[in-house]
């Protein structure tokens, strides 16, 4: 997820998003303690997006205080 994308976005839409990739990111620790994880890179990559996520929010609710 690019950071263009989530800016333009409200504050609504990210946090459903911040929501779906929390539910990911416990989805992927549970496969890769089972042993099932095909995809490693994918924890690294929705943990930066969740990062992104949470530091584009906070921009914009610094704007609107």
């Amino acid at each position: 997820m690019k950071a263009e994308d989530i800016r333009t976005k409200t504050q609504d839409q990210l946090a459903d998003d911040l929501a779906a990739l929390k539910k990911e990111q416990f989805n992927l620790r549970f496969q890769k303690a089972t042993g099932q994880l095909e995809k490693t890179a994918r924890v690294k990559q929705v943990r930066r997006d969740v990062a992104r996520i949470k530091t584009i929010a906070a921009e914009k609710a610094a704007k609107k205080a």
